[in-house]
């Protein structure tokens, strides 16, 4: 048999063998990913009509913002992010994925936690903590669904053919032992019955949400990043030492981020926090470099494909640390301390980075695990330029906003014009990551179609001959 044939073969069982734990963890992503940014939608709107939801209180600017951030993060990053994880791990160990039904189950699991999640905050039991809003109950489901998937990605893994150690691998095992390492530390000593009092709670609570929203989401999307970019542009990777250096200075400085300057706490916290920072120059420059000898003359067309999306992505991780780095120089965060600029940071990380990298990810291994091509091809092009758009549009005006209200000057006509931007771009996310849920849900009506009508056609089938006489 041809070598090219049986390298094609092999691919096709390891995406065989991905598809159903897949299509659980991205339908559910892409429906909370819309469900979030309709939620972001609303709650901007009410900077501009206060009492259009004032009949509603599940709708009020509190429960709203609360409940679609932990749907960008939970709903989708997450949950996409592992599913793609599980591929990548399944093609670079040449073998198919190890226990898909405990992924199928856990895929399950972790919606419904979310869900719970959701519907507590909306209805008003937020345990008040950014980022750790969910009842426990629902901290207890994603807990232990976390735990599955992570369990099949280390199976694939240990029982990989292919022995070779890739960065990809480094970036994304981090990623599998930090989430429930800084998850189970935060929620055991704020969110339990009996949590620590005083200050510790703002630190640890600062602590988690960094750790999250900036090292987490690094380790994932730069492991995709650097799984997906050297393949399409088919160049080598620069230098693994690069993306080693790069690795362990993230993982060294990027957790001793987060404690706001102004803080009323010990003041070596927010020094300390302040000069990590600082050094979050050494990786960022680390990956950029790595990203410039990829991206620096490759000869790909760009025009909305998987290449697109994370190109961006991967841009857009940089220009996010060093507003993260901006915002703990002294002088500027002083302007821009309990501004919008942190929430533009923090956006640009989400749907500027992780969500980006995603969406491109997705649609490249959907077509490849379903083995038929996307049910509406041009919606994915429409995708990325309504999100590019939507992700300038908000970050730029929240930024302008931030630094506006930082310098007293908030209620004059830059600040309203700015929030005005800041919905707009919220449209463009909305109607971009429609298209994502209308392709995935398709793709999905028609496989279990075709599961259906085969199974049908089994059933009618005559009985042969032999079958017959005995």
């Amino acid at each position: 048999m041809n070598p090219a044939d049986t390298n094609q073969d092999c691919s096709a069982k390891i995406d065989a063998s991905c598809r159903v734990p897949l299509l659980v963890l991205f339908n559910g992503a892409a429906l909370w990913l819309v469900l979030g940014l309709a939620l972001s939608l609303f709650a901007s709107l009410t900077f501009h009509a206060p009492e259009q939801f004032s009949c509603c209180p599940y709708m009020t600017y509190g429960h709203a913002v609360a409940a679609a951030s932990d749907l960008l993060v939970y709903g989708f990053v997450i949950p996409a992010a592992l599913g793609v994880m599980l591929w990548i791990f399944a093609r670079l160990s040449q073998d198919k994925l190890e226990l898909p039904l405990v992924v199928f189950l856990a895929g399950h699991l972790w919606h419904l936690g979310v869900f719970v999640g959701t519907v507590g905050i909306l209805t008003g039991h937020s345990t008040g903590y950014q980022w750790l809003e969910y009842p426990r109950a629902a901290d207890a489901l994603l807990g232990v669904a976390f735990v599955l998937i992570a369990i099949s990605a280390f199976a694939t893994f240990g029982l990989r053919k292919e022995r070779e150690l890739y960065p990809s691998h480094w970036f994304l095992l981090a990623a599998l032992l930090v989430f429930p390492w800084i998850y189970s530390s935060a929620n055991v000593f704020i969110v339990t019955n009996h949590p620590v009092r005083g200050v510790g709670q703002a630190v640890i609570n600062w602590w988690f949400a960094n750790n999250l929203i900036f090292v987490w989401l690094a380790l994932a999307g730069l492991g995709i990043a650097f799984y997906f970019l050297p393949k399409i542009a088919n160049r080598p990777l620069h230098s693994r030492f690069w993306a080693l250096f790069a690795f362990w200075t993230l993982l060294l400085f990027g957790t001793w981020l987060g404690i706001p300057a102004g803080a009323p706490v010990p003041a070596w916290l927010p020094a300390a926090s302040q000069f990590a920072s600082l050094l979050m120059i050494v990786p960022i420059v680390a990956t950029a470099v790595i990203l410039k000898n990829i991206l620096w003359g490759a000869n790909v067309k760009c025009f909305g494909g998987t290449y697109c999306y994370i190109r961006f992505g991967s841009v857009m991780f940089v220009v996010s640390a060093l507003m993260l780095v901006a915002a703990g120089c002294p002088d500027f965060s002083r302007t821009v301390e309990f501004t919008w600029f942190g929430t533009a940071q923090a956006q640009l990380q989400i749907l500027g980075f992780a969500t980006m990298i995603l969406a491109g990810a997705i649609y490249e291994i959907i077509p490849r695990t379903m083995g038929t091509a996307l049910p509406f091809e041009k919606f994915k092009t429409l995708q990325f330029f309504a999100s590019v758009l939507g992700v300038l549009l908000l970050v730029i005006s929240l930024a302008v906003a931030g630094i506006a209200q930082g310098k007293s000057n908030f209620a004059s006509g830059a600040g309203k014009i700015a929030l005005m931007v800041s919905t707009t771009g919220w449209l463009f996310l909305l109607l971009g990551s429609l298209s994502l849920l209308l392709n995935i849900l398709v793709m999905t009506m028609k496989w279990k179609l075709g599961l259906a009508k085969s199974a049908w056609a089994a059933i009618t089938a005559p009985l042969a001959d032999s079958e017959v006489k005995s």
